[in-house]
């Protein structure tokens, strides 16, 4: 590896990866910093994604072996066991070996030329007169040694240890959920080709639990929540559920693994002199789901495109990097500020409201109306599409009744 590269990009995750990789195609010299021995370890996300997002970022078809399972729709079940389902005609999601896709972002990055070193954590910032000048990196957990750069691609993830030195301002810690994720055996009575989501404040207050199967028997199972252990809750929810401890009573825990999630949205400034933010680090998170791959990526994306910009024109100052909070805020903006209000409508509804909700979705088949949605990421556009529906405008109208009788 060069001790100087264009762009330094810390953490080899997919956001900082898919930006690596973005920029060597662009002809850009890029070294990727990751403190682990190994892209992909420890993984703690389920791994599921939307097709169409995959399709977009140009990822779709996977390579053999990443895709664990296709789905083509889910199942939400209220607290008390009530269920709405929904089916599309053709697979909308899958799940992904998170390792292996990791891993594959990865090794495309460096046959196209981004540069990788291994067990190299980036203890700080290089930063002079407010500019950010480089990296010094921790190889080994032994020597420190200083790596010069143009600029700085911060993909380190939630934790915005190298963010904050900046002095910007981090996510929302408010907005925060812990979660836990497990791969579980001997699941009973699954249905393969969709997702199920159990809601209710005694098993996943502030979020949901999820079930995703996967095709050699096994699924992921895991939820998230604002109060109490995450792990008590997963047990609760396997023993206690209504309609999970059916299938996952004798379930076998094979490997579990925890990790927050944040659900604010976006940081107000993800950028500085010679620096940008990516990924979790940003908070380029979706509020309603928690997904932040594809959210992650499209923003790397815009990031590796306004990089290469600003290197042409050898202008790596905060005034011209400030393109790229507006690029993807203009792409990113409304989708998430929609995500936002569902997520803070749900928050605020309690059990009985919620089962009532899923009653009347089922009742007035809102599952013929949402199985037109063309797009789950960007879930703004997609609710703006389907209000032309009477139903909706109707289903519209009840939640908002709902949400001002639990906000009086």
């Amino acid at each position: 590896m060069k001790p100087f590269s264009d762009v330094v990009v810390v953490g080899g995750g997919p956001c900082g990866s898919f930006s690596a990789l973005k920029l060597a195609k662009l002809g850009v010299d890029v070294n990727v910093f990751e403190e682990h021995s190994e892209i992909g370890v420890p993984s703690h996300c389920a791994g599921h994604l939307s097709i169409k997002g995959l399709k977009l970022l140009g990822l779709y078809p996977l390579p053999a072996g990443i895709v664990e399972n296709t789905f083509y729709g889910a199942v939400f079940h209220s607290p008390k066991g009530k269920r709405f389902s929904v089916r599309f005609s053709s697979p909308v999601t899958c799940v992904v070996n998170r390792v292996l896709f990791d891993r594959y972002i990865a090794g495309i990055a460096e046959d196209a030329g981004a540069h990788y070193l291994f067990n190299s954590r980036v203890t700080s910032l290089i930063i002079e007169n407010g500019w950010v000048k480089g990296v010094v990196v921790r190889h080994n957990a032994k020597t420190e040694k200083r790596f010069p750069t143009k600029i700085v691609i911060d993909a380190e993830g939630i934790s915005s240890r190298i963010l904050r030195q900046t002095g910007l301002s981090t996510l929302n810690r408010h907005m925060l959920v812990n979660a836990v994720q497990a791969e579980v055996e001997n699941v009973k009575d699954l249905e393969t080709d969709i997702v199920e989501v159990f809601l209710g404040k005694d098993y996943a207050p502030g979020f949901y639990a999820w079930l995703i199967p996967k095709l050699d028997g096994r699924a992921k199972v895991g939820l998230a929540t604002k109060t109490g252990k995450p792990k008590e809750l997963l047990q609760r929810l396997m023993f206690k559920h209504p309609a999970a401890s059916k299938k996952l009573r004798a379930a076998k825990i094979c490997k579990i693994s925890f990790h927050p999630i944040t659900l604010g949205g976006p940081i107000p400034k993800s950028y500085s002199n010679g620096f940008l933010a990516v990924g979790d680090a940003a908070s380029q998170v979706k509020p309603s789901t928690g997904g932040g791959v594809i959210f992650g990526m499209t923003c790397a994306d815009i990031a590796a495109k306004i990089v290469h910009e600003a290197l042409q024109r050898n202008d790596l100052s905060s005034q011209f990097l400030s393109a790229y909070q507006k690029r993807c805020s203009e792409t990113l903006g409304f989708d998430v500020n929609v995500m936002l209000r569902i997520r803070k409508t749900i928050d605020a509804m309690s059990d009985d409201k919620i089962d009532d909700a899923i009653a009347f979705c089922t009742k007035l088949g809102l599952d013929k109306v949402i199985d037109k949605v063309e797009d789950i990421d960007f879930q703004g556009r997609s609710l703006l599409r389907i209000l032309r529906n009477p139903k909706m405008l109707v289903a519209l109208f009840y939640f908002l009744a709902l949400h001002l009788s639990a906000n009086p």
